[in-house]
């Protein structure tokens, strides 16, 4: 999810290219309801959102699905931030830096997604 909707356009044109189906949410409390009423492979999440922050919501889906938590991939360009810099130093979710280059993109996802040995 990402609030910027060229942004989020973008990154749902690439993953669909790679067969990927894709929902999106143009903020973090949009996002929520999607999350609690059906269960997804992977969730790319920005830190500054509207209504819901990425860590905020997070931190929700931890208390109310945390099975959800090992899919996150935090997309960002306030990484160094240090409202965000601890949050991201506690999880161990992947973290992409705008600008994401795409194949940098695809292949945490595919990292993300392929079956544990």
């Amino acid at each position: 999810m990402d609030d910027d909707e060229v942004l989020s356009l973008i990154f749902q044109q690439l993953l669909e290219a790679y067969d990927y189906e894709v929902i999106t949410a143009a903020n973090g409390a949009l996002a929520l309801k999607q999350i609690l009423t059906q269960d997804v492979d992977a969730i790319l999440c920005d830190l500054r959102m509207p209504e819901l922050e990425g860590d905020l919501f997070y931190s929700t889906v931890e208390r109310m699905k945390p099975h959800l938590c090992r899919r996150f991939i935090f997309i960002t360009g306030a990484a160094e931030d240090p409202k965000y810099r601890t949050f991201l130093s506690q999880v161990k979710s992947p973290v992409l830096r705008k600008p994401v280059v795409s194949a940098n993109l695809l292949e945490e996802l595919r990292r993300l997604l392929e079956p544990p040995p």
